[in-house]
């Protein structure tokens, strides 16, 4: 059966331990390459979004310890996006240097908390209970890091301009609408 746009759809199965985090009767979707190359954008610009200012951290992070050599593309993309000078670099990095330890033990604890969480799913004896306990163990850390990348952007802020700040606030909205554009069509039958 061909959809309106002219593609099969395609059937995804994902059994446990590979890449379901949900109960095995549960992962079996029917999703058409539209849907799926919106949700992969979706994910994409989620991620970029989200992770700005910790991308920026993480790069910081590397160059200051002299490892990930060529990883710094990320931050020379945003450098050169935002027309940033010299002097707004080495500010910027002035302060993601400052708070490398915070920041690299709340990405630990993150990591840890997603972890556990992803062990609690795939338990044999898995129940509602223990990955809720999980799942608000994933809440905390996340609520922790947020609350560390608005010190961040506290600090950071000041030191860009009105212009760059603006070319920001538009991209996170560009992101916004695609996300939720991909969720809207997440629950529309026709765009499977």
């Amino acid at each position: 059966m061909l959809h309106r746009d002219g593609h099969r759809p395609s059937l995804f199965v994902f059994t446990r331990g590979k890449g379901c985090n949900i109960s095995p009767s549960a992962c079996v979707f029917n999703v058409s390459m539209k849907t799926n190359k919106l949700l992969t954008l979706a994910t994409a610009a989620a991620m970029i979004v989200g992770g700005l200012t910790c991308a920026l951290a993480q790069k910081t992070n590397d160059s200051a310890t002299g490892t990930r050599p060529g990883h710094g593309r990320i931050l020379q993309r945003i450098a050169k996006k935002l027309n940033l000078t010299d002097d707004q670099k080495t500010q910027i990095k002035t302060v993601l240097v400052a708070d490398k330890e915070v920041l690299a033990k709340l990405f630990g604890q993150l990591h840890e908390a997603r972890q556990s969480l992803r062990a609690a799913i795939h338990a044999s004896d898995a129940n509602e209970a223990a990955v809720r306990a999980a799942s608000a163990k994933v809440a905390g850390a996340e609520a922790d890091l947020a609350v560390e990348r608005m010190k961040l952007y506290g600090k950071i802020a000041p030191i860009l301009t009105d212009e760059q700040r603006r070319k920001i606030a538009d991209f996170e909205q560009r992101v916004d609408s695609l996300v939720g554009n991909a969720i809207a069509r997440l629950g529309d039958p026709s765009a499977n």
